[in-house]
């Protein structure tokens, strides 16, 4: 920065007045290891090392997932796994949610609330299977159940940890301010914590759908689980690898929309 005839450095412009930055360019790069993996597979399956029975190629798994899309299968499937993955991070995102809430914004509320949850989100999925079998049955409940608690644990985690780092000078300005509760609550330690939720449910999605991969391979009797598991019984790795693709997939545009969410919820951010 220049020093103007003034002897008086200029003064820096605000954040809002400054030049929008470039968007990031498409970096080839990222694509040179996946290019290679997939070259190095589609060798090994034309050369034998790859059995077919072991795990079919890139060009017999494209032409599988051309079939089963085709015959209706593939979107009947989809279709069943979004509905219960939508059911279960409606559950667990409300529960998770208030959960966090009630114990980020009271000490007691911390005491009764966060003992039990940090034991539960121990638990392992497939030790729960049994449990909720029991309960609810081989229907729907059991696999939007564990769905909703994939979701609810990472978002109560990241609630409550923005809740509490929010920062205590705004909070001590705030009330010097005359604020109420409420305003300290919605200008001051919503705007703090909704990074960190954000990020909370980025984690959440990605274990939604961990959480219906667990589901979907026991007793399923519809959706991308079952169809993976009804190719396993006739061997047929190609759709077994179409319905792992399909899961990979959604995993990854349910993160993108997050992260267009992130961009656009939190633009008041400087970096």
């Amino acid at each position: 920065m220049s020093i103007s005839t003034t002897g008086v450095l200029p003064r820096a412009r605000p954040a809002a007045e400054r030049p929008p930055r470039k968007l990031r360019r498409f970096d080839l790069r990222r694509w040179i290891s996946p290019v290679v993996l997939v070259a190095a597979w589609q060798l090994a399956s034309a050369t034998g090392v790859l059995p077919p029975d072991k795990l079919s190629s890139p060009w017999t798994v494209v032409q599988a997932g051309v079939e089963v899309a085709r015959s209706g299968e593939l979107g009947d499937a989809f279709a069943v796994s979004l509905g219960r993955v939508g059911a279960g991070f409606a559950l667990g995102a409300i529960a998770g949610v208030l959960l966090g809430i009630v114990s980020g914004l009271s000490r007691w509320g911390e005491a009764l609330v966060d003992p039990p949850v940090q034991m539960l989100r121990t638990l392992p999925f497939l030790g729960l299977i049994p449990l909720f079998i029991l309960w609810f049955g081989i229907g729907e409940e059991t696999k939007i159940v564990l769905v909703a608690l994939g979701v609810a644990f990472p978002l109560y985690l990241n609630v409550h940890s923005g809740i509490r780092g929010a920062d205590p000078n705004l909070v001590e300005a705030s009330r010097a301010l005359g604020f109420s509760r409420a305003e300290r609550l919605w200008h001051v330690i919503v705007p703090g914590a909704l990074p960190q939720a954000l990020v909370g449910l980025r984690q959440s999605l990605g274990l939604a759908w961990l959480a219906l991969i667990v589901g979907e391979t026991v007793n399923a009797d519809a959706g991308v689980g079952y169809l993976i598991n009804n190719a396993r019984e006739f061997l047929r790795t190609d759709v077994v690898v179409v319905g792992l693709v399909l899961y990979a997939l959604l995993g990854l545009v349910t993160d993108a929309l997050v992260r267009l969410l992130e961009r656009k919820v939190l633009r008041w951010r400087t970096r």
